[in-house]
């Protein structure tokens, strides 16, 4: 099971991190990463981070954004600086394992103009 947190309500500039833990060791997940999905739109992929360590980010959030890890605490970051008001969606995490793919709850990201 994936348990996301940490959104909120930000103003235009300012920054959040996301969290995300899983109940089973990171280090059995090929890939974690997050999507996010805005009102009336699809859910689009905004960044992964894979066994080992390797990222990649939509670019639409590159230079914005970090994804990291902490394999002791089984838990993956989305760090989101300089946030602007289309960045506001309910955002997901995901693991990929094999052929497998889970989704945690939703963590909603709102961001004022």
């Amino acid at each position: 099971q994936l348990q996301a947190s940490g959104g909120g309500l930000v103003q235009a500039g300012g920054s959040l991190r996301l969290s995300c833990a899983t109940s089973i060791s990171i280090l059995s997940i090929n890939y974690m990463g997050w999507y996010r999905q805005a009102p009336g739109k699809q859910r689009e992929w905004v960044a992964h981070i894979s066994r080992t360590s390797g990222t990649s980010y939509a670019d639409s959030v590159k230079g914005r954004f970090a994804i990291s890890r902490d394999n002791a605490k089984n838990t993956v970051y989305l760090q989101m600086n300089s946030l602007k008001p289309e960045d506001t969606a309910v955002y997901y995490c995901n693991a990929v394992r094999g052929t497998v793919a889970d989704w945690g709850q939703g963590t909603q990201v709102t961001v004022s103009s």
